[in-house]
């Protein structure tokens, strides 16, 4: 099934919006039973790899967050780009470990896929390495 260009839009800002906001069951309610959900990483990050169900959504931001310093992440959403069903977000991450405090910033780039307004993929690219690093994991 296609997707309408402004179809994908509004729920890729609902997603943005709800990550801004850090609503897990938001976020979670804003994806498809079945995903394809891929954040590269080490095994040392546990909120990283692949997911493949709604449910796994919000569990991954639930693990997550509590890695980084409370106020301690900056998001600067460079560009949207939209064609049809594909979405791709450019960003820079900033986050401060909370375990240590070491801040980092790593350029990001995220594609969501959206069908019958659900988000179905969600691919994200980041300097993988920079993260490892962050944590001691590398």
């Amino acid at each position: 099934m296609t997707t309408d260009t402004q179809t994908s839009r509004t729920v890729a800002e609902q997603f943005v919006e709800r990550l801004g906001e850090q609503d897990p069951d938001g976020i979670q309610e804003l994806f498809a039973d079945e995903i394809d959900w891929h954040v590269p990483g080490s095994a040392a990050l546990p909120w990283t790899g692949r997911r493949t169900r709604r449910e796994e959504v919000a569990p991954y931001f639930t693990t997550m967050w509590p890695h980084f310093a409370q106020g301690g992440s900056k998001v600067v959403l460079e560009r949207v780009i939209v064609d049809g069903g594909d979405v791709v977000l450019l960003a820079v991450f900033t986050h401060t470990v909370a375990a240590g405090g070491k801040e980092f910033t790593t350029p990001v780039a995220m594609h969501l896929a959206v069908e019958d307004e659900r988000i179905v993929r969600l691919h994200l690219y980041e300097d993988t390495l920079t993260v490892a690093k962050a944590f001691n994991a590398a």
